[in-house]
Parts: structure tokens; sequence; C-alpha cells
């Protein structure tokens, strides 16, 4: 056997156990035929990741469809369909799982082509890292931006630019610096963390396990070595509570919890939660799963919570932190990524789903578009401008109920959306959320949540100040001024009887004028907001 593959035990893999290893999320991509897919399945083989069947196939699809000669074409270890082994192209996003000594990985091979821009959308956008392949003999090409400007757009802060068929150019180091130098100046303003530029010839192997003998001059690590080491940091953990409902589960008369993702934070029985869009603040009681109850969960889990009180909760609804509760509103200010050929159009009902919510939207307004070659937002051309196929762009939405949700810079799972048409029902456009506000027709489901969040909650003590008190607090006060005034005294005069004498004299004298100050001050309603005014209530309807 040549390899192994993720599908095999542990500990045939590897000295430390598969769920003690972290895991790195990356995909592929960058424009059409610069070796993605050759690069994942030749990294595969050379790493021993490829079992003994999939290599003889590889040899037999290698004879029909390869694109190498006599030589194997790594890519068909990824392409599956059979329209991309006839065409050698990668149509679909294709997941590949495999494991090292140090790290776990899922990769997503996505297409390069302009028209499958989606499917590479969704294999971004739960990346933690992309790999951009940039063939050496093009360099950076509007495609490349495009994906660039994509995968910061959905979150991803890590890139890895691997500059492939070194071999065509001579293997020429003036020709690599060049490509890293235009890359790193057209990605000033994307957002990313970490960007390594390497060199490789993923046909051959070079750079990928192995250091490639001809490039020399390059002192970084081989992809698979920096993958394994590269820190990706998990900001989700220390994040607010986000506890998307997915589902109610009620097995039975006498349980109902409520199954989901935990997407944000951790909780604990006992921890206070408020439920949005109710509005209403709760407490858990248990953390239910399969295996059995647990003391705590955190971030990536997916568990039932249930609560210490019976309370109305639905599949779409959010338990977040109370302290740093989520956004509500029905109107959205979002990023957008047009999916398809027909352009978008205003004032048009689509469908807006938001985790598990889904309600009714229309696009106001188009704000501005992205330039694919800067990243950078643009004043709109014309007036009435909108986005066609693959355009992004910065627009304001309308929806026909509230949504609970967060800006997509804080919390992907929960500042993300896709747009659906409502006749084709196909996904025309993916979203990230940058504010979200209610209107006037928003705003009475939210003074309803703020009155159900106190419900149940002790009346909140009203403090009137009694002549006791006023008294206590003038003596109090006074203790330290009179023993300032004795210190001064006797230091000028070193008479400890006139010193006391002086001290009581002026200590009863500032009590009493305190005293006076203190009761007129508190019948008088100088100054005070609102004192001639009766205190208002609201209206009978409010809310209704």
């Amino acid at each position: 056997m040549h390899g192994v593959s993720a599908n095999t035990p542990p500990e045939a893999t590897s000295h430390r156990s598969v769920a003690e290893k972290p895991l790195l999320r990356f995909i592929t991509c960058g424009s059409v035929d610069d070796g993605k897919s050759t690069l994942i399945g030749r990294m595969l083989y050379d790493a021993g990741l490829a079992q003994d069947d999939l290599l003889e196939t590889l040899e037999k699809d290698s004879k029909k469809h390869g694109t190498q000669g006599d030589e194997l074409d790594f890519a068909l270890l990824v392409d599956g369909l059979a329209a991309e082994r006839e065409q050698g192209i990668t149509i679909d996003v294709a997941y590949r799982y495999f494991a090292t000594d140090k790290r776990k990985f899922i990769v997503a091979d996505t297409p390069g082509h302009e028209q499958y821009t989606r499917n590479m959308a969704t294999g971004a956008s739960t990346a933690d890292l992309a790999v951009l392949l940039v063939d050496a003999r093009k360099g950076i090409l509007s495609q490349t931006q495009r994906h660039s400007v994509i995968v910061s757009m959905l979150g991803v802060r890590h890139v890895v630019v691997a500059v492939n068929k070194m071999d065509l150019v001579d293997y020429s180091e003036d020709v690599f610096r060049k490509i890293e130098r235009d890359f790193a100046e057209f990605a000033r303003h994307l957002r990313f963390l970490s960007i390594y530029v390497v060199p490789l010839v993923a046909k051959d192997g070079d750079n990928l396990v192995r250091p490639g003998a001809k490039m020399a001059w390059h002192k970084g690590p081989p992809l698979l070595t920096y993958l394994e080491g590269v820190a990706i940091e998990d900001g989700s953990i220390i994040a607010p509570f986000r506890y998307p409902v997915q589902w109610v589960n009620r097995p039975s008369h006498d349980f109902r919890g409520f199954s989901g993702f935990i997407c944000g934070g951790n909780i604990r029985p006992g921890d206070i939660v408020r439920i949005l869009p109710l509005g209403r603040d709760t407490q858990i009681a248990r953390i239910v799963t399969y295996d059995g109850d647990l003391d705590s969960a955190f971030s990536g889990q997916s568990v039932t919570l249930t609560l210490t009180e019976e309370i109305d909760i639905s599949r779409g609804d959010l338990l977040c932190s109370p302290v740093s509760p989520a956004k509500v509103g029905d109107r959205l200010k979002a990023k957008l990524l047009w999916l398809v050929r027909e352009p978008l159009t205003l004032g048009k009902s689509y469908l807006l789903k938001i985790g598990a919510k889904t309600t009714p939207a229309t696009v106001k307004a188009v704000t501005a578009r992205i330039e694919i070659e800067s990243g950078l937002a643009a004043p709109l051309r014309e007036e009435g401008e909108t986005l066609a196929f693959n355009a992004i762009g910065e627009a304001e939405l309308t929806l026909d109920s509230v949504v609970v949700c967060d800006p997509y810079l804080e919390n992907r799972e929960t500042g993300g959306f896709i747009l659906i048409d409502r006749i084709t029902n196909e996904t025309v456009a993916v979203g990230m959320v940058e504010s979200a506000t209610a209107s006037e027709r928003g705003a009475p489901a939210l003074l309803e949540a703020s009155y159900a969040s106190m419900e149940g909650l002790p009346t909140p003590p009203i403090s009137l100040q009694t002549r006791r008190r006023s008294l206590v607090k003038a003596l109090s006060w006074r203790v330290l001024g009179s023993i300032l005034t004795f210190a001064v005294v006797f230091g000028f005069t070193e008479n400890l009887g006139l010193s006391a004498a002086i001290t009581a004299t002026e200590a009863l004298i500032k009590i009493a004028a305190y005293y006076l100050h203190e009761r007129v001050w508190s019948r008088s309603k100088y100054g005070i907001n609102g004192a001639d005014e009766e205190p208002s209530l609201p209206p009978d309807d409010v809310g209704l």
C-alpha cells in the first residue's frame, strides 16, 4: 500500500490521536488551469495519503482521460465528476479529508471558471486558509483578483500564494519576485493577516512535500510543512455566546429541548441567556448530548439545551449572551456577491435565509460596487445600476420580518445569508451583514421584546433619602474633616484643650449647615427634567 487515507484508523497514521490534532480547513482557488486539482492530488501522493486502490484507478484514468502523456495525471485523484474528467476542468467543489502526524485537514478543491464562482464561494465560506494558485507565466489575472476579494469578503484571513508551473519559466527567481510584489500591492486592502508566497511545480511535486532542488533560492518551507504549522486563531471561542435554534426537540411529553450548533462563546448550566427576537432572559437548565449531559459546551459543538422555564421558542430563534446580545432588525446593510446571469432587480421579492430563519426580502438600493482590481468600494457608474453576474457590491435590504444577526466580521455564522429566487428556488446571491436596524414597522416588536425581557424580574427598588440617613451621612463625612482640623490647630497652638474646643465648634456648625442644606434641596424641584409635568405612561396599544 502506497499510503493511507483519512478513513484509516488513527493508530495507523500517527502516534497522536485524531482528536488531539488541530484541524485546518483550506481551499484551493485561482484562475482556470492554474493547477489546483493537480496540486492536491500530487501532495496526497507524495505524503503517502493515497490508497493503493485509488492509485490503480488513477493509472487507468490517466491513460483514458489524462493530460500528462504517459505520466500520472494527479488532478484525477480529486476531479470525480465524469464531465470534469472528460473536459479536464473542475466544476463542483471536491472535499478531501486527510491527516498527517501534526494536523488534520479538510481541503476544498474549487473551480476556477468564472461561471462556477458560486461553487468557489461555497468552499470559501467555511475555510480558515486559502491556497491561491497563480500560473508563473501569466501572473495575477482578473479571476485571481476576484477569488482573492471573495475569500477576504468571506472572512478568510490567511492566504498562501502558490506560484505554480515554475518549470515553464526556467525556475526564474525574478519572475517569482515580481508576482510576489504584485500580489502584495494588490492585497493591501484585503484584511489578510498572513500571506505566504511559495514557488512550486505541482505536477513534479517540487516544494509540495519536499523542497525543490531547482529552486534553492527559496528559503521558506514546502507547502505541506507550512500548512502543518500555520497558526489559525479561533476567535469564536472567546466571542459572545450565540446559539441559533435549529430544531425543537420534543421526543416525549416530559422533555422539551432546543437543538442547534454553538457558533460563538461557551455555555454552562445556570448561565443566563437572552432569547431573540423575543427579548426574554432565562436560565440554562441542562446541556444534553447523545452521550449524556455536559458540564459546559463551547463554540463548534452541536448540543441540545433545556431551560428552567417553559418558553415558546421556535426554529430560527437565537439564544445569546444578555451582556453582548445580537442585533435585531428588518433593515440590513450588507455586501452582496451576485451569482446568476440575470441581474439583480431592485424591489423584487426574494427569500432571505440567515441561519435557520427565512423571510421575504427586497433589495432597496445598491449603494456601491466593489472594484475587483483593488477590493475597494467605488461609486456606481450610473443611477439605478444594480449587480450583474459575479459582481460584488454594497446594498440596503428591506425584510418582511425582523431577523437576529451579527456583523459578518464579528461572526460568520450569524452574519452570513443567501438570497433565493422565489420562482426558481435558485440561490442568486450570498450576503454578509454589515449592520441591522429596525424600521418603524419593526419597532413595536422590539418594544414588546424589551417588556418581555423584564417579565418575572423583581421591580427595581426606589430609594428615598430619610432625615436619619442625611444626618448619618453628615456625621460620617465630618469625622475625617474634624481630625484634620484638630491636627492643623494643634500644630500651630500645641494646646490640646484649645484645639479640641475649636474642632468641636467647627464640627457642630458644619453638621448643622450641611443638614439644613440637604433638606432644602431635597424639597426643591429646580433643575429636574419634567418636574413640572406629570409622568406619562405608554398608551394601551403600544406593541399591539
